[in-house]
């Protein structure tokens, strides 16, 4: 697939509040290894490769296990996440999928159960952010790490 433009060059002062409020969503006081976690998900859901791809690249550096990374798309049968991570897992397939779901009470409940108020917050903004990205990334074709090294080597 070819790549359509960088958005990040063609619209740097555009992207700016978007790339302030993703530096801000990092920084929010969540946990680096779920926020990466609820990354690689809402873009497994929205099939962007590339985010796939970098997300799952900072969760390995962030420790995170190949097993965990691994069974992401079917966290509800695998033990390997905590109650609290399957708390913010439910809460991103809700929100990314909010035209089907419409952000279920069962999911708002798991969420406030284990999430502070504030927290509830910063994990949506989290969500909203990555589902922007992906989509962002999906428009453009943002290149996979894999296509522009084959690229390079034709």
């Amino acid at each position: 697939m070819k790549p359509r433009l960088d958005p990040l060059a063609a619209a740097a002062a555009d992207l700016k509040p978007m790339l302030a409020l993703s530096e801000s969503v990092h920084k929010s006081g969540l946990e680096p290894s779920l926020i990466e976690l609820v990354k690689i998900r809402a873009s497994q859901i929205n099939g962007c490769a590339y985010c796939i791809h970098m997300h799952t690249t900072e969760a390995r550096k962030m420790g995170e296990s190949e097993e965990a990374i691994y069974l992401l798309d079917a966290w509800r049968e695998s033990p390997l996440y905590s109650d609290r991570e399957r708390a913010a897992l439910a809460w991103t397939e809700a929100l990314t999928r909010v035209p089907d779901t419409h952000a279920p009470d069962e999911d708002y409940a798991r969420l406030d159960a284990h999430f502070s108020d504030e927290e509830k917050v910063k994990l949506t903004l989290l969500i909203g952010v990555i589902n922007t990205w992906n989509r962002i990334a999906i428009g453009f074709r943002a290149v996979h790490p894999v296509e522009t090294i084959e690229r390079a080597a034709a």
